[in-house]
This record gives C-alpha cells, structure tokens and sequence, in this order.
C-alpha cells in the first residue's frame, strides 16, 4: 500500500468522528459546525501560502467535510424535533412511503420510511406483528397508511421516531421499476427455489440478492455462529461482480470506455433497486460509482481513495450513518481487506505458502476489524470464523452471480429454475459449512457486552496484527514483536483458562452430591432436581446461556421430566436448551393455545398440561402437583395459577416449590390444606416479590429457601420478604448474589451450597 493511497484517510477517519459527535450531542453539533468552518478556513489560508503544503489541505478538506455533516445535523435537528413533537405517542392512518425492503422477523415486518409532517419529510421506521398473507403489496416504493403507537428513538438513530403498527392499509402498491423489483425478489423465493431442498433453496435468495425470508431461524443462528452471516448481507463483492460483468461484457464487443462505464453504471443502478438500498449496498454501490467516474475520467483511484470517498459523501448526506451498526460493519470490513490483507499475507508467508497465507489473511483481517464493532451488540466471539470462511468463500461468488441470474431470468422459467438448480451446489456448500461449524464444540464463547470488550477485542487485534505483519529489522522491531506475541499469548492464555474453567473444569469445581440445584440465570427461575441418576427441571430461566452454563456444571446432559410452572419469559425463555434431550414435559395454564404446539419441537415423547393431583416418580423421589386445581382456580393463566409442585423423598429432601403465585392464590393453597408442612426446602414465590403470605411460610417452616433472582428494578426479593423469612430462621440462597446453589442431605442433615460463598 503506497503512502499516497491512505492521503484520504485523515478525511473520512475526522468526518465519521465528527459525524458520530454531531448526531450523539444534536444540541452542540451547530457549535461542531462552526469551529469546523473556521478551521477550514484557516487551513486553506496555509494551503494557499504555502504551495506544497499537502498537510494544510487534507486538514481543509477533512474540516470542511465535517463542517458539511455537523452543519447537516444542526439543521436537521429542529424539525426532527418539531416532527417527533407532532406525531405525538399514537398515529392514525398517517402516509408513509417505503423506503427500505420489508424484514420479517420474530413474528414481526419491519421496514423504514419517509413520513409527512409540517415540518418537512422526516424517516421513521416501523414495526408491525402481522403474518406474511396480510403484507401483499408491502415493498420498497409502496405508499401505506399506518395506524398505531409511537416510540421515540435513541439518540443516534436515523429515525426520528419508531412506529409500532397495529394496522397498514398498502394505499399505492409499488410503482415501476421498484414493482418488477418486488415480484422478481418474491417470485425468486416462492417459486423458482421452492422446490429445491432447504436448507441451501432458502439461503440462495439470501447470497445472491439479499432476501432473508426464506432463511429458517436454525440456519439464520448458524450463521451467526459460524461468522458467515456477512454473505447473505449485499456488499462491494455482490457490486464489484455486477459491475465487472458489465463492464466485461461491453468491452468484450468493442465499445468504447464511455459506454462500458454508463452500461457498467446501469446495471449497478438496477441491482442496487433488486436488492434494496440498505446501508452496506450504498456504501458498495457508491464506491462502485466513484471508482467508475475515476476510469471515465482516466484516473484509476486507489482502493483506499475510493472507498474514503464514497465513505466521506454518504456521511455528509446522511450524518446518522455514521451510528449505523450496518455502515460501520460494511466500511471497516472494506477497509480492513484493503489496508491489512496483503500484510498479514506477507507475514504469514514465513510460515505458509502464498495461496494458504493469502486464503488466511482475507477473512482474519476483517475478523480482526469488525469483531469489536460486532460485540457492542452481539456478546458472542465465534472462534472458528477464519476456517469457515476460508472454506465457504470460494462458493459465494459462484452463488452470488448464478443466483442473480436465476432472479432476473424468471421470464424465462426453463432459463431460471435451472440455472437456480446449478445455484443451489454452492449454496448447500455455504449452508452445510455453516451448520458443522456452528454444531462444533466451543464455536463461539460468550464475550464482554460494551465498551470493556470493546476495548479488550481492539487490543487483541493489535496485538495479533503486530505480531503477524513485516517489520523493519531492528532491535526495536524485534522488542516491540517480542511484547506483542507475549502480550497476546498471555491475553489467549487467560481467556483460554476462563473457558475452560466455565465448561471442561466447571463439572469438577462443583460438589457431586447435590440433590436439589437453583441455578443462576439472572431474573428467572430453573431448578434442577436429582435423585438416583434421574432429573428433573423446573423452569428454564430466560436465557439459553445460562442454563447451558448452569447444565455444563452440574454434568447434566437429558432430562427426564421438565415442568413448566408457567409461560413468562423468565420461566420458559430457555426451553430450547432442552430440545431433544427431554422424555416428559408438564406445562401450567395457559391462555394462548399457541404456546403449548410450540413445545413439540422439544421432541419430549409425552408432553401434558399439568394439573393436582397429578404425580410421578423421579428416581427414589415422589412428586406431585398441588396447585392448579382440578375444575379451575378462578384466577388467570399466568402467575397465578404457575404449577406448585411438591417432591421429596430418598435423597431429596422434602421441597415445595411455589412458582410465581402470589398472596391471593397461596391464601387459597393454604386453606384448601394440600400444603402441610413442615418441609425442608421452599423455593420462595415470584422471585421474592412482596406479594406473599407469611403464614404460608410460616406453615411450610422450611429450614432452607431458594430465591431464583437477578438484576431486576422491581426490588425483588422485597426486604420484608427476607426479613419474615428470617424470623422463621431459615437459610436463604439467592442466586443473584450466591450464584449457583447447592442442597443436598448429608449424614441425615441438610447442607447448603454457595458458588460465591
């Protein structure tokens, strides 16, 4: 990389900066805008004096292109303001035109628009919980009436406010060139790849122009796992391939430069509108479009210039994209392959050859860029990225440019569905590689969320960078490698330690003679019960992680009967966990029949709606059901009616598990005499809540009690809580500030177990 090339980084580099301070702080950016006015200025009065003064102009530029961003925010400001101001906390049937392609996702379509105000047009985006039937004629270019709540957005945010829709009336369909878009992109999904097998026939569409609706969640996780998902997001490989097709093509009949550029041009234009002009194809599109004008004029840019560039106009035009997760991803994965690829290639040369260094270097380099930005929102470190990618890169291409050819061909169906068939090799390639990887174990680690990661994850880079790339020969270049590569196996050496001790040593750090086991999933509940090799789960807690986490510990791996005392999220969040290693589920009450055909995926070969009365064996133990009630509680399904569930015996101790119920329905319990005590083990209702009975408590006269707690802002468990528990003398473990917790019965007495105690 020449010196030359990298002139136009201080540019983009002072403009992002600049860009990013302006739509954080809107209240200072005119402030932002002026001081970079005049300090443009007063560098292009050094520039001028001075004839050879390069410095003095790039420090011009780079001012006078944050001016031009900071001064778009100052602007802008007032009427986003005013707008968020008019829309108020509900719309009714407000115009909104569709600027964006419409996501689905979690049950829901979301998509970002332009909305008429007083003030002007402002973008807004919007989310709304439909089935795919009701969105015909829902696309890019679509004019909607939309009906619902309004939220307002974070600062930052292109948005100016966020619409969660409970109604779109589609009043324009999209119109032109966007409704051939439309149909091509639907019509590739629904009918030209529909009867390939998934799950490549549901990616292809993804690879080759970026419609993730056919896309199943198992194979959107896998590749997230496996660091893959960039391929199914549009970027400069997609534009660069499009337009030296073109390109190629028109200089392959003679035509002259002019005519291969604004030919080449065209046909980005028209992919751009295929696939939607998301954050990461504009910038691709727009680099594409300068590197064009560069060969139109005769001036071939370096890659870097380009891309500083397109980078410095799309900021100055729209500042927010200097927040956008997609933007920052697309530009620094660029930049990375451009500045870092061909020398960490080098330096891998002294151990590999070329072709093996270079096949290294590409995917490390923006592995290395972009995993800090990725851990801000993700907190997942894939650690296998590199392999992966090595191995299904040399597929995307081949996907990427047949599966466009399917898509626009679909006139012609002979023509596309077998091109598509021809397509879908390298997709089942991708796909495949995607699901091993992601399948593997210790195929990411848990990270550090925010800024510590961050920072911890920029190091790394650096260091690993420094360690790989040619240096100068010299004394002080061999020093400053020796620190890094100490440094960095030091840094590798204790992450490889934590993780070892979270999942291969945890199973030997924690006592084997554990009966009963509340496990520490933040704000939520799940218990494991053990006796004579057979378990028991009650609850899953909220994330999948975690009880992994508390699973791995513990050394379970099947369950043999999972309770589900009731369907919040902080009770049946993590049932995943257990898909296709439960036999039995028993499930609570519940209002919403759709959540109980959601249990079949587990796999269980029994799955039943728990009710008292019902009873079972777990090993030498015996449990049964106390509460529902047979015939109805006169309660709602929820907290209220959370299965209680009482076991013990053999090596149990006796135990009462509560659930989420709260006063009015442990008055009822109590009364209706299906809890006699005294019991050995209580896992206290809600969470601690304050919502309890204390003669329930008192009663049950439990020598132990179980809290399931995390950071919360409801105050649980409540301080009168745990002092009436205190008044009956009994230990409490609470898993937000014990961790896991341990009971079991130990020379025919009870002994209870801290992680952090």
């Amino acid at each position: 990389m020449r010196a030359r090339d990298l002139r136009m980084l201080p540019v983009v580099v002072s403009c992002a900066a600049i860009a990013l301070i302006s739509v954080l702080l809107p209240n200072i950016s005119g402030f932002i805008a002026v001081a970079c006015w005049t300090a443009s200025l007063a560098a292009v009065g050094v520039a001028l004096r001075a004839r050879r003064s390069h410095g003095a102009a790039l420090i011009a530029v780079a001012c006078v292109a944050g001016a031009v961003a900071a001064s778009h925010v100052a602007l802008a400001e007032p009427g986003r303001v005013a707008a968020a101001e008019y829309l108020g906390d509900r719309v009714t049937d407000h115009v909104v035109r569709v600027d964006s392609k419409v996501e689905p996702g979690g049950g829901m379509l979301w998509f970002t628009g332009d909305i008429d105000t007083p003030g002007g047009v402002v973008p807004v985006r919007v989310t709304w919980r439909t089935d795919s039937a009701a969105s015909d004629g829902l696309d890019l270019g679509a004019v909607v009436r939309v009906t619902g709540r309004v939220d307002a957005t974070g600062r930052g945010d292109g948005a100016v406010v966020a619409l969660r829709a409970t109604h779109i009336e589609v009043a324009e369909p999209p119109p032109h060139l966007f409704a051939a878009s439309t149909s091509l992109r639907r019509g590739f999904v629904n009918d030209v790849v529909a009867g390939l097998p998934d799950p490549a026939a549901g990616l292809l569409p993804g690879l080759s122009v970026g419609e993730t609706s056919g896309v199943s969640e198992d194979m959107h996780e896998a590749m997230i796992i496996s660091s893959l998902s960039h391929l199914t997001a549009v970027s400069g490989s997609n534009c660069a391939l499009v337009v030296g097709i073109a390109f190629a093509i028109c200089a392959a009949v003679g035509a002259r430069r002019w005519v291969r550029v604004v030919v080449a041009l065209g046909a980005l234009v028209f992919f751009v509108v295929i696939v939607t002009p998301e954050e990461s194809v504009l910038r691709a599109a727009t680099m594409a479009a300068v590197a064009m004008l560069a060969l139109l004029l005769g001036r071939a840019g370096a890659g870097v210039a380009v891309l500083s560039v397109a980078i410095t106009v799309l900021i100055c035009s729209d500042p927010w994209l200097a927040a956008s997760y997609p933007f920052l991803l697309s530009s620094v994965a660029t930049a990375a392959l451009l500045l870092l690829a061909e020398p960490l290639a080098s330096g891998l040369r002294r151990w590999m050859p070329r072709a093996l260094a270079l096949g290294i270097a590409v995917p490390l380099a923006a592995q290395l860029a972009c995993q800090p930005i990725v851990l801000l929102f993700a907190p997942e470190v894939p650690l296998l990225s590199v392999p992966a990618n090595m191995i299904a890169a040399p597929a995307a291409p081949i996907a990427t440019v047949l599966g466009f050819l399917a898509c626009i061909t679909q006139p012609i169906p002979v023509f596309s569905y077998g091109v598509a068939a021809i397509a879908w090799l390298p997709s089942a390639w991708i796909a495949h590689t995607a699901l091993t990887f992601s399948s593997l174990p210790m195929a990411s680690v848990d990270g550090s969320v925010g800024w510590w990661g961050f920072s911890a994850l920029v190091l790394i880079g650096a260091l690993t960078t420094i360690a790989i790339i040619p240096l100068r020969r010299g004394r002080l270049s061999r020093l400053v490698r020796a620190v890094s590569s100490g440094a960095l196996a030091l840094i590798i050496g204790v992450m490889a330690g934590k993780v070892a001790l979270e999942s291969v040593v945890a199973p030997l750090t924690t006592p084997r003679d554990w009966a009963i086991a509340l496990c520490d999933v933040g704000q939520g509940d799940a218990i494991v019960v053990r006796s004579a090799g057979r378990v028991a789960l009650i609850d899953t807690g909220p994330e999948p992680e975690a009880l992994s986490t508390c699973f791995a510990k513990l050394g379970v791996d099947h369950v043999d009967i999972a309770f589900l005392t009731h369907f919040d999220h902080d009770h049946v969040g993590a049932v995943e966990v257990i898909a296709g290693r439960v036999d039995t589920v028993v499930y609570g009450p519940t209002d919403d029949d759709a959540d109980v055909p959601s249990l079949d995926v587990l796999g269980a070969g029994e799955v039943r709606e728990g009710e008292a009365g019902m009873a079972g064996t777990l090993g030498d133990a015996v449990w049964r059901i106390v509460w529902p009630r047979n015939g109805g509680t006169g309660f709602d399904a929820g907290n209220a009616t959370s299965l209680v569930i009482d076991i013990g015996g053999g090596e149990v101790p006796r135990t009462l598990l509560l659930g989420d119920l709260g006063e009015a329905p442990q008055r009822v319990l109590a009364g209706a005499g299906a809890v006699a005590g005294p019991y050995d083990v209580v896992k206290v209702a809600h969470h601690g809540s304050r919502d309890q009975l204390d003669a329930l408590y008192e009663t049950i006269s439990a020598p132990i009690s179980l809290i399931g707690v995390g950071e919360n802002s409801y105050g649980h468990p409540h301080p009168d809580v745990l002092e009436m528990l205190a008044r009956t003398g009994t230990l409490i473990g609470r898993s937000d500030e014990d961790g896991l917790v341990l009971v079991a019965i130990i020379d025919d007495g009870l002994s209870l177990w801290r992680e952090h105690g």
